[in-house]
């Protein structure tokens, strides 16, 4: 018991000491150096004092024969890992010691201080950067993440930068999948927020449209100005909109051309309104009649928030050519009143009972493209028309089916390419050498032909949306 405390004692003390050796050489009244060679002799234990006279007859060599702490290490009573040789020869007397001995303690003491000696640099620049950073807010990306616009970009004429006030498509892949997209209106003082970041608005205005930026954790997003086609799909909806694919079947079954008067029943959320205004351009005009005002109101600001988008993006006005009416169209009569159509497009529930209003008013010829979600509106359609006796042919039912296909380079789970091997006569007895097998893992850019490609039908596909019923006016 009284062996265990004094050893504990001598542990204390040789800790503490040391403690006020690094206080005192801090405040320059000591010179650790040379005092901290006698700190292996120092403690309560008995045999201290043979140490010191150990010590002192052994002047002829090197005065620091105890290895070196560094400031951390000898706080904290750890010390430095020792070599094998460096553990024996401190078991045997000093003056045995030959001189490679000697050199090999001074060339580890040596490498110790200067590691003590960087740490006080080391320390200034940790603190210099983590000011740095503390500067920098968690939302906000420097200038080295972002990077400027690439320089070798030259802009082309009338080419316009991304400016405050336009709507936007942000959009991230990874795998050959979309893993998000989303439409937004670039505003100051907000931010594009998503699962993989955050990307101040600042960063978007003045740079071209398709600029590639960083967010806050450092994935890739692609700013790019939206298509109508991608608009009609992301903006914000009251009922389901006619789909572009449905939407250009529909313009092509009604030949609408620049310059014609269209008429639409059923505005919904704006998405045929938009189409049939591009088509008809400046110099014709599309009537557009709602049932509901909350549709009505729906497609009047979808068409303003494209309207306005295009004025910045390209500083011309989006032709003014259609008339939102909230109204029912069967009863819409003193509205049409001394107007042709050159094309009808119906979005109804009943279609068939505003068919006797609207004939009268198409061109002799033309067509009436319906819009029909599901076959049994398809029937009853055809029942009506059966039943009313109008001067209107059935041309087509129709649905439109898009499928998507994956065609890509096929990759290794690496990332690399796969490459084609040329069939053999002798496969079976050929075994590739180990030269061979390098070729085919090299990273060297592969020739033109020798990537092969995956070619399948998208595992995502549209499924179905509507039927086009195609309806011409005939005289009998």
């Amino acid at each position: 018991m009284t062996v265990g405390l004094h050893f504990g004692f001598s542990f204390i003390t040789r800790k503490f000491v040391r403690v006020c050796v690094i206080c005192l050489e801090r405040h320059n009244v000591i010179r650790v150096r040379p005092f901290i060679s006698s700190l292996r002799s120092f403690g309560t234990d008995p045999n201290d004092s043979d140490r010191d006279n150990s010590s002192s007859d052994a002047s002829a060599t090197p005065a620091s024969t105890f290895p070196q702490f560094s400031q951390r290490a000898s706080l904290f009573g750890r010390r430095r890992p020792l070599s094998p040789l460096e553990r024996v020869s401190q078991l045997l007397p000093e003056d045995s010691l030959s001189q490679d001995v000697w050199d090999l303690r001074d060339t580890r003491n040596t490498e110790v201080q200067n590691i003590e000696n960087k740490t006080g640099s080391d320390v200034e620049q940790d603190s210099k950067g983590k000011e740095r950073e503390d500067a920098t807010s968690p939302g906000q990306v420097t200038l080295e993440q972002q990077g400027s616009f690439a320089s070798h970009h030259v802009c082309v004429p009338a080419e316009r930068p991304i400016f405050f006030g336009e709507a936007l498509l942000a959009e991230y892949r990874r795998n050959r999948r979309l893993e998000f997209r989303k439409m937004f209106q670039l505003q100051k003082g907000l931010k594009l927020h998503s699962n993989w970041g955050l990307i101040p608005h600042e960063h978007m205005e003045g740079r071209p449209s398709g600029s590639v930026l960083h967010t806050s954790m450092g994935i890739p997003i692609l700013i790019r100005r939206p298509s109508l086609e991608e608009f009609t799909l992301f903006m914000k909806r009251g009922p389901a909109i006619a789909y572009p694919k449905d939407a250009s079947a529909m313009l092509t079954m009604m030949d609408v051309t620049e310059g014609d008067c269209v008429l639409e029943s059923g505005s919904g959320s704006g998405a045929m309104s938009l189409f049939l205004s591009r088509a008809v351009g400046s110099k014709g005009s599309v009537l557009s009649v709602e049932i509901r005002e909350d549709h009505h109101r729906r497609a009047v600001l979808n068409y303003q928030r494209w309207c306005s988008s295009w004025i910045i993006q390209r500083g011309e006005e989006w032709p003014d050519n259609v008339h939102f009416y909230h109204g029912d169209l069967i009863s819409a009569s003193p509205l049409l009143a001394g107007r042709g159509f050159n094309s009808v497009a119906l979005d109804m529930v009943n279609p068939h009972l505003a068919l006797p209003a609207v004939v009268p008013h198409l061109h002799s010829g033309s067509v009436c493209a319906v819009y029909q979600a599901n076959i049994t509106q398809v029937i009853e359609l055809m029942e009506g028309l059966r039943c009313s006796k109008l001067p209107l042919v059935c041309e087509r039912i129709v649905e439109v089916q898009y499928r998507d296909w994956l065609v890509a380079p096929s990759l290794k789970k690496d990332g690399t390419f796969n490459r084609r091997i040329a069939p053999r006569e002798d496969d079976d007895e050929y075994e590739p050498s180990e030269d061979a097998e390098g070729d085919r893992t090299r990273t060297d850019p592969v020739p033109f032909g020798d990537v092969p490609y995956i070619a399948r039908p998208h595992p995502e596909q549209t499924g179905h949306t509507a039927f086009l019923v195609k309806l011409r006016k005939i005289l009998k």
